[in-house]
């Protein structure tokens, strides 16, 4: 499902390049769950950005269902990416301006919104105990809130994978 090869990412600083992941390989199947770690600066976020879509690595491969993800534009890894995995961030990246339903609909409205969709939004937020808040903001929720409803918008298009960042 999600394999490495060789997986190098190397950043210009100035005149100093700085090798921010080295030679990772490694394949994890369907069913699995994994942890990264290691200590601050190790690379650990510069490899979840290349195993979500976000970034290619310098040199080596990311395939992900057997799709090496170094043959899309930058279009089709975005679709890629919101078809098929889900992100928690540490930081949740919500919309301020928007509810917890809407937040939790941004992955599917460039597609436009079903009632369908709205609905299951509504029932993912259910689950995560969060059927009471739909209509508040983010800044009307509490950290926990906010993850969960981050958490819900993970979910919301069935992804394959779930990245979270801490």
């Amino acid at each position: 499902m999600i394999e490495t090869k060789n997986v190098w990412k190397t950043y210009q600083m100035g005149e100093v390049e700085v090798n921010a992941v080295k030679g990772i390989s490694f394949k994890a199947n369907e069913g699995d769950f994994i942890f990264i770690t290691g200590p601050s600066g190790s690379g650990k976020t510069t490899l979840l950005d290349m195993l979500g879509a976000l970034s290619k690595p310098t040199k080596g491969k990311v395939l992900l269902d057997g799709k090496d993800l170094n043959q899309f534009d930058d279009f089709q890894l975005s679709m890629f990416r919101r078809k098929r995995i889900g992100f928690v961030f540490q930081t949740f990246n919500l919309i301020p301006s928007l509810n917890c339903l809407d937040n939790v609909l941004i992955p599917v409205m460039p597609d436009g919104v079903t009632e369908k969709e709205k609905l299951k939004a509504k029932e993912l937020l259910k689950r995560v105990g969060l059927g009471d808040r739909i209509n508040h903001t983010p800044n009307e929720l509490s950290g926990g809130e906010r993850q969960r409803v981050a958490i819900a918008r993970s979910l919301i298009n069935d992804p394959r994978i779930i990245f979270a960042d801490e």
